[in-house]
């Protein structure tokens, strides 16, 4: 621990966090509790190769990377020496993700970065929290750009819903997993992944073969019976499924189709059943805000698995996030654009405010889809006739107790080149100014049209914009095996395609109760459900 006279500290930026509202302070943090932290060091200064890099737009090797947008290898020897200095253990230092992760005890914690650490609890949910910002020594404050998992409060929650009312309950989980049976195309008004990658014209031929498709989840987890059950049904050879665990998260199903293990069947049943030949790696970590960022990161980075395309179903409103976390997640999705590796993210289930609070009316936009690095990911309802699209409108079920697409503009991110040449609508919130609009595509997420899933030995229809993530990383897995190439930061290319692509089936009625349907982008669907085989012609050409 430090003695004598104390160096000056500073507060990092953006890094004040408040109690989480309605929370309950159950009493101080116990000294001795260990803590784990994750410092994110700065980039090391800008070079005319980096810039020239950075400008050229092709996908840069994983040590050009390093060498040009990592850390400094004398700064992160710095915060080792800090760490040192505070009685606190290096964990773990990673140069491409700008990571020194450290470990102690809370009061070693305390001291080191100067946070007020109390337990609190809402609901049935007990969690450790801080408040204020987070002060560090001066000699190495120019160095830090965030501290992450002092607080671990859970961060965000997963975008799927079941259809009412057969939400199979955890009682009928521990039933006899059953066969799954293809059905005809909206025989009930569900799909079949396949049947929607069908409808909306998925490339024939290709099946994701060489590529991997890396699924972040927070929570639950998958059994292998489940999956052989599921593809089995579909006349599908099961995909390669791989769990990856980040900061001790583990694959840990929990018997419950309406925990988080409907998210994680819901992600790899979709991504696996359209792009079977891929390798989906399944990344687990803990539900707080360190645990989302280190496991982004080390998705970004594996080079084990080395996914080319990113699956996130998991979100938040954008004012749930601290402005430090905003910054350093989008930072990295950004890294990942570098590396040529195409991140998308569900837009969320509440429609234009983002809120699970009926009462609600102020508009806010779900955080990672807000990230201008990302392909934000929209919800629609699909019809279909045999193999070919009836209707399709903005998803919202609102009226009837359900969800809607989310989508607006952001409040945190603004107008990103690549939306200069669409129309944004208004922000709802008065005042507000433009920013980044959300979503970019769509899919099929309502759940009266879901997807037919196998989720703790039951079989159950699932919705929401967390269908439309894997659906598009399935697509984008198809797309840089047809073109033999990744197609990097898809997200600009997508709004740079001429009028006469047909990559898109505009889809022009419905709202989310804030914002409505028009013909091009529109802050319900972005520029529409894809049409793959022509999405594959337009990059082959463009």
């Amino acid at each position: 621990m430090p003695s004598g006279n104390a160096p000056k500290r500073l507060a990092l930026p953006r890094s004040s966090k408040k109690a989480l509202k309605g929370a309950k302070v159950l009493g101080a943090v116990k000294p001795d509790e260990r803590i784990e932290v994750t410092v994110r060091v700065r980039r090391r200064a800008a070079t005319p190769d980096a810039e020239q890099a950075r400008a050229a737009g092709k996908p840069l090797s994983r040590d050009q990377f390093r060498d040009l947008f990592g850390a400094d290898p004398a700064e992160v020897a710095q915060i080792e020496d800090f760490a040192h200095r505070h009685g606190l253990t290096v964990l773990e230092a990673d140069l491409s993700e700008r990571k020194v992760r450290l470990g102690g005890p809370a009061a070693a914690m305390k001291a080191a970065f100067g946070a007020t650490l109390n337990y609190y609890s809402i609901g049935k949910t007990k969690f450790r929290g801080r408040t204020g910002a987070v002060t560090v020594p001066e000699d190495v404050h120019p160095l830090i750009e965030g501290v992450f998992g002092l607080d671990n409060r859970p961060a965000v929650r997963p975008h799927f819903r079941f259809r009412s009312p057969s939400k199979p309950s955890g009682k009928q989980a521990a039933g006899k997993a059953k066969a799954m049976k293809p059905r005809a195309a909206g025989g009930d008004g569900s799909f079949t992944p396949p049947q929607v990658a069908q409808l909306y014209q998925f490339p024939a031929g290709l099946n994701g073969a060489g590529q991997t498709i890396g699924i972040l989840e927070l929570g639950g987890g998958y059994a292998a019976s489940d999956l052989q059950t599921y593809f089995s049904g579909l006349n599908i050879t099961a995909p390669q499924v791989v769990a990856v665990s980040v900061d001790g998260g583990q694959n840990a199903p929990t018997g419950d189709p309406n925990s988080a293990d409907g998210e994680v069947l819901l992600d790899i049943e979709v991504a696996g059943a359209v792009a079977p030949g891929a390798r989906l790696a399944v990344y687990f970590a803990p539900n707080t805000d360190a645990g989302f960022l280190d496991m982004l990161t080390s998705a970004i980075h594996d080079t084990i698995h080395a996914p080319g395309v990113i699956s996130i179903s998991w979100g938040s409103a954008e004012s749930n996030w601290t402005a430090q976390a905003l910054q350093d997640f989008d930072s990295h999705c950004n890294d990942a654009a570098l590396l040529g590796i195409t991140v998308c993210v569900a837009s969320g289930d509440n429609g234009y405010t983002d809120s699970t609070d009926p009462n609600e009316t102020a508009a806010s936009v779900d955080f990672p889809a807000s990230s201008p690095n990302v392909l934000a990911c929209g919800g629609t309802f699909l019809q279909g006739s045999g193999s070919t699209i009836a209707n399709e409108s903005v998803w919202n079920d609102l009226q009837q107790g359900g969800g809607a697409t989310g989508g607006g503009i952001s409040a945190v991110f603004p107008v990103p080149s690549f939306q200069q040449s669409v129309t944004l609508p208004q922000p709802v919130n008065a005042g507000a100014g433009p920013g980044r609009g959300v979503p970019d595509i769509a899919g099929d997420a309502d759940p009266r049209s879901g997807y037919l899933i196998q989720v703790d030995g039951q079989q159950g229809v699932i919705g929401g914009t967390s269908a439309v993530a894997p659906l598009w990383a399935g697509l984008i897995a198809l797309l840089n095996q047809g073109l033999g190439k990744s197609v990097g930061f898809l997200t600009p290319r997508l709004y740079q395609l001429p009028a006469g692509a047909s990559a898109f089936n505009d889809v022009t009625s419905g709202d989310n109760g804030g914002y409505q349907a028009a013909q091009g982008w529109d802050a319900c669907t972005g520029l529409g459900s894809p049409n793959g085989t022509a999405l594959l012609e337009a990059l082959k050409t463009a």
